[in-house]
């Protein structure tokens, strides 16, 4: 199915958190589900834009509210354009930092920081998998 006019289109947006480790190498924050359909699969945090938010707000509030979290939006990964069997999935991707150390699981089962190396270790959601085909080749 290819985005026909008489599927639902969901606009999300995802936070690509990254850590620089002491040896230079980047770490990716990945979250498990712990609802739904894809319940156990892997995402990078995010959610849903609400009325009268940017994308870069809808992150803030969604990485708040998921993971007690503050973030520094530090600019624009990709868009991510995912047909799923019942909708279409638009997802802004943007990197972030922490602001502070402290991360508190609310809505998710597990999380971890992977490295290039491991970041194939985990079922990635399908729109997700795309985005770490990008990681993995810049």
């Amino acid at each position: 199915m290819k985005n026909s006019k008489n599927t639902k289109r969901i606009q999300v947006v995802a936070a690509i958190i990254v850590s620089e480790e002491e040896n230079g190498s980047p770490k990716y924050f990945a979250t498990q589900r712990g609802y739904g359909q894809y319940k156990d699969w892997w995402e990078f945090p995010g959610g849903k834009i609400e009325i009268g938010e940017t994308a870069e707000e809808a992150l803030v509030r969604e990485i708040k509210e998921e993971l007690d979290a503050e973030i520094k939006v530090e600019g624009f990964l990709t868009r991510v354009e995912y047909d799923y069997p019942t909708f279409h999935l638009s997802m802004d991707c943007f990197t972030c930092k922490l602001i502070s150390e402290h991360l508190a699981l609310l809505e998710h089962e597990a999380a971890k920081w992977l490295s290039i190396e491991d970041i194939d270790t985990v079922n990635w959601l399908p729109a997700d998998v795309e985005i770490v085909a990008l990681l993995k080749s810049m």
